[in-house]
């Protein structure tokens, strides 16, 4: 009996050798969860039990159990690098074989699939053409085609006009006005701002305030130049023209834009354009009142259209006021841009991975999923840091970042091993001895079994 127990014991000892070896193998592997192992001692047992003064039969490896602590978070310079902060396993899939893991090795393939240094593909939302989350769990994806340009059609402003101004010098009177863009001292204020083309073409869109004379003084010209030409016809130089018009208090009045006088001399092109029942600070431009065009190669300095297909804008000036201070503006939207190409990612704490543009554009492109499980413990680990579901570990539960008991992500960063050093090495001195005491114990029980055999 000695001997088995011995051999027991010996079986123990390298058993805790082999976990506490594979520990420290593995302090640098990233989402690695240190295991532990968990003996009992064993007594024989007969069909009328035991005695109360039974002896031990040895020692038996009860289970090697993963401790799933968090490991320190480590920042790298890879935007797709990710790391949980708390509880849940990223979700990858291999040919619809799923798996779990804490490690956040991503990056994509040729396809733009998001995967892991084995070609597994990371499980989330993915997203329709316009950004939107489809909320089935699907293969990760990055669109890394151009983004296709989008033709301005909304633009959003806010001004504030200088009350005390008078009209300028060479601005003329209302009724004979004489607007020259490029006399400033035909007009009080301007202000200038990108728009863009069906095609993704640039235009320089200016407007010009112009004060009006007593008793309207309590109100404005605006004079709108695309390209420093009409909109409507690239061979002229006079403006789209509207009256802006202010209450007592600064406020635009209601109606607040109305067609202003030509300036002269007096054109076809000179014809203001406002919207029908237009109120409140907003007018368009319509369909076909506005040709985009470029410079003529064939004539520095002329004008043509450029062959981008006509769109309407839309102009929202509410908010615009008259207050005696100066000439400002608050804020100006537009809703258009070029052609872009990709030029970084990003990842959120909540999982949304969004990608920028060399436009300036961003547009989500997912939202990676995490699963958490009843029992951890009970996971079966599969070897490259990955673990599949049990019986034992009970279903997944998976949701978005931060929700119910799942951690937040980290972008840009992997989670270290949780591995201590310090204590592994401590137990591979433990380890180590406990083996040498139990081949103490067979030694001596050898020495023992030889005095019997030496009696005479």
């Amino acid at each position: 009996m000695g001997f088995n127990i011995g051999l027991s014991g010996l079986r123990a000892a390298t058993n805790d050798l082999n976990v506490t070896g594979n520990n420290i193998s593995n302090a640098g592997t990233a989402g690695f969860k240190a295991s532990r192992a968990e003996f009992a001692d064993v007594y024989a047992a007969s069909v009328l039990g035991t005695g109360k003064n039974q002896q031990g039969s040895g020692v038996m490896l009860a289970d090697v159990a993963q401790q799933f602590n968090q490991g320190n978070i480590n920042y790298t310079q890879n935007p797709l690098d990710l790391a949980v902060n708390g509880n849940g396993f990223f979700i990858t899939s291999d040919n619809g074989s799923i798996s779990y893991t804490r490690a956040g090795y991503f990056g994509t393939d040729r396809d733009g699939y998001i995967v892991n240094n084995y070609g597994q593909r990371l499980q989330g939302y993915s997203t329709d053409g316009n950004g939107n989350l489809v909320k089935v769990q699907a293969d990760l994806r990055v669109q890394v085609d151009q983004q296709e340009p989008k033709a301005t059609g909304q633009v959003t402003q806010k001004l504030n006009l200088n009350s005390s101004q008078v009209r300028p010098t060479n601005a003329g009177t209302m009724a004979l006005p004489t607007f020259d863009p490029s006399d400033p001292l035909s007009y009080n204020e301007s202000t200038s701002t990108n728009i863009y083309d069906a095609q993704g073409n640039a235009h320089v869109m200016t407007q010009y305030f112009v004060k009006n004379e007593a008793p309207a003084n309590n109100g404005w010209t605006m004079n709108v130049l695309i390209d420093g030409v009409n909109p409507a016809d690239p061979s002229s130089t006079r403006p789209f023209s509207y009256q802006l018009n202010f209450d007592a208090s600064g406020q635009l009045a209601s109606p607040a834009l109305t067609p202003a006088a030509p300036s002269v001399p007096p054109a076809a092109s000179d014809t203001p354009e406002v919207a029908a029942g237009t109120v409140n600070g907003t007018f368009d431009i319509p369909l076909d009142k506005w040709i985009p065009a470029e410079e003529d190669p064939a004539n520095p300095g002329t004008m043509v259209a450029n062959g981008a297909a006509n769109v309407p804008i839309n102009f929202d000036m509410r908010g615009t006021t008259q207050y005696n201070s100066r000439f400002g503006v608050n804020s100006i939207v537009q809703d258009g841009y070029t052609t872009g190409q990709l030029s970084s990612l990003e990842v959120d704490d909540s999982g949304i991975i969004f990608a920028r543009y060399t436009n300036g554009q961003s547009k989500a492109q997912g939202q990676v999923l995490l699963a958490n499980f009843a029992n951890n413990q009970g996971l079966s680990p599969m070897g490259k840091t990955a673990w599949v579901q049990t019986f034992e570990s009970g279903e997944p539960a998976i949701g978005e970042p931060g929700s119910s008991t799942l951690g937040a992500l980290q972008g840009g960063a992997l989670e270290d091993s949780n591995v201590e050093l310090s204590d592994q090495l401590v137990n591979l001195i433990v380890a180590q001895r406990n083996y040498q005491a139990n081949a103490k114990t067979i030694e001596t029980e050898s020495a023992i079994t030889q005095t019997i055999i030496n009696l005479r």
